[in-house]
């Protein structure tokens, strides 16, 4: 693989004396954020067994073909940059698990991003984001999606196809209805939809996997209908999980009350029907106390 960027010195690029120091140790990481860099050394990519490369808020803007050489990466942070595009050859990464995209310029992913079936973490907020990334429709596996401050209004009547979701973040973008598709996700552990546009909630009671959903700074001044076991933030959430909590109080002591009352009929009838054995054994254990051979 060549090494090097073209400059003017013809001279091989050698791998920063930092990531030296920390491959020294035979941890297979690299930890480069905040570094100024005004483009990922060569060097790094031919690291071929690196399994995880930080390089967030180091100001690069594009990324080269050579980091398809990090066939073993598992972690791969680059947010807070200024990348304008993922290129393809990240698309071709076999084993990553976890991306981190957020606070970049971007405006969308290629179609080849659903290469990354191994994929199970993708952080993207923080872009200009105006349509939901098709490629991801093609993702069944990913399974934590921030997309929180962009640019969306709508989502993909498709959605479901991604069934493996559980957490689902899309605070600040620019929902003025709630999207119809989250309905079929049922799957949801955590829904985010913080600071958008919304003025009315629907039932969500029938999402019994979700846990958290999160509404505030809408236009609306309760929360929505949802399970017993969802904890929800935002306007009217404090009263309204008061409310719940005394009721659920309420319940629970009916129960152990009548628990209490089924355990005392039980314990009534029980000593009724020992009552009735002792009774019924009387005449022949006073017999065999008084029988012949004892006196």
């Amino acid at each position: 693989m060549r090494m090097g960027s073209g400059g003017s010195s013809g001279r091989e690029e050698r791998l920063p004396s930092v990531c030296e120091e920390q491959l020294s140790g035979g941890d297979q990481m690299l930890e480069l954020t905040g570094r100024h860099l005004k483009h990922l050394p060569g060097p790094v990519c031919a690291l071929s067994g690196l399994q995880k490369l930080y390089i967030s808020g180091t100001g690069i803007k594009e990324l080269p073909e050579e980091i398809e050489g990090l066939q073993e990466l598992r972690i791969l942070a680059l947010d807070f940059n200024k990348l304008e595009e993922v290129p393809e050859a990240l698309c071709r990464l076999p084993h990553l698990t976890r991306l981190y995209l957020g606070s970049n310029r971007l405006f969308g992913l290629p179609a080849e991003f659903s290469q990354l079936q191994t994929l199970r973490c993708l952080w993207i907020e923080s872009n200009y984001l105006y349509h939901f990334p098709r490629a991801l429709l093609q993702m069944p596996w990913l399974q934590s999606l921030q997309m929180g401050d962009n640019r969306l209004k709508t989502l993909p009547s498709s959605l479901p196809r991604m069934r493996g979701l559980r957490g689902l973040w899309l605070y600040g973008n620019r929902f003025e209805e709630f999207p119809k598709p989250l309905l079929c996700m049922t799957q949801l552990h955590i829904l985010d939809l913080d600071r958008n546009k919304l003025t009315e909630l629907p039932d969500l009671t029938h999402l019994r996997r979700l846990r958290v959903f999160s509404y505030d700074h809408n236009p609306v001044e309760a929360p929505p209908s949802v399970a017993d076991t969802v904890m929800v933030v935002g306007e009217g959430a404090q009263e309204f999980l008061e409310a719940r909590e005394e009721r659920l109080q309420k319940l629970r002591e009916q129960e152990r009350e009548e628990q209490e009352e089924n355990e005392s009929e039980a314990l009534q009838a029980n000593m009724k029907n020992d009552s009735s054995v002792l009774d019924d054994g009387e005449g022949s254990y006073s017999a065999l106390e008084c029988s012949p051979e004892e006196t």
